[in-house]
């Protein structure tokens, strides 16, 4: 699977984008017809505490169809944790449904 990674406003380090790539690669288990996916990095100002939000965008393209998903965290290995595992109940979902 071919992951991209893109980033708004953040300058994402190597390690944190090979943890993505990683994480995100391993939805490849679920559904092999998987081709790409394409992540995108932000942070979200929240109100006047000026705390910023990590936020994390993964959509994923497939042969049957594609899956996206969205999180938000205080951290971006804790949106990516999140992300993955609401992609893959999706993914899931979908192949019940095809059943």
């Amino acid at each position: 699977m071919r992951v991209t990674i893109s980033s708004q406003h953040v300058n994402p380090e190597k390690k944190l984008e090979e943890f993505i790539t990683e994480k995100v690669s391993r939805l490849v288990r679920y559904d092999e017809n998987i081709a790409e996916a394409e992540v995108l990095l932000s942070l979200e100002r929240s109100g006047a505490s000026n705390y910023e939000s990590k936020v994390v965008k993964v959509k994923l393209f497939g042969r049957d169809g594609s899956y996206f998903a969205e999180k938000k965290a205080g951290s971006f290995e804790e949106a990516t944790l999140e992300v993955v595992d609401a992609l893959k109940r999706q993914i899931l979902k979908n192949k019940e449904k095809k059943r």
